[in-house]
């Protein structure tokens, strides 16, 4: 797959959580203000910790997996990842973003969910037996990921901050 179709995925992922936020309902948090930074990285940071606990349960040794020639289970494992990380960025986005920050944030979602397919995308190749190729999956991963960071620096998540290489 070349990087014309990773750059119309990631367009149409970006499109796609545009629309959702323009059709939704405009809410504030439960108190009725406008959510804040701060308030936004308090509802999120739970969400993004479980989805980093349960990554750190289901990758653990993938790598070694890998090197060892043992790619079924390994392709088992990104593929349970990116079914995690899928249902994570359908819990963030019911969180109510700062004003001030809903593209900043849409654009963020945007490369999360570009992570999620990437990691299905990890799973073919071993599947496949493609272990190099797998491997560049990872590269791109981790950049991607690295990405998605910069774009919300001033958040300053702890557990929203995705971290592939820690994994991988």
């Amino acid at each position: 797959m070349g990087a014309g179709k990773e750059t119309r995925l990631a367009r149409a992922a970006l499109a796609a959580l545009c629309a959702a936020v323009l059709l939704a309902p405009a809410t504030g948090s439960a108190l009725g203000a406008e959510a804040t930074r701060a308030s936004y990285r308090e509802a999120v940071e739970p969400i993004c910790k479980s989805n980093t606990e349960a990554n750190e349960r289901v990758l653990v040794g993938v790598r070694q997996e890998v090197r060892a020639g043992r790619l079924a289970p390994a392709a088992s494992r990104f593929s349970r990842a990116a079914g995690a990380l899928k249902k994570t960025i359908g819990e963030l986005r019911a969180v109510t973003p700062p004003f001030g920050d809903r593209i900043r944030l849409l654009r963020w979602l945007g490369k999360v969910s570009v992570e999620a397919s990437l990691f299905e995308r990890i799973s073919a190749k071993l599947r496949a037996g493609q272990k190099a190729e797998a491997e560049r999956m990872v590269v791109k991963l981790t950049n991607n990921a690295n990405l998605a960071n910069n774009i919300v620096t001033p958040f300053e998540f702890e557990y929203c901050r995705f971290e592939p290489a820690r994994f991988t």
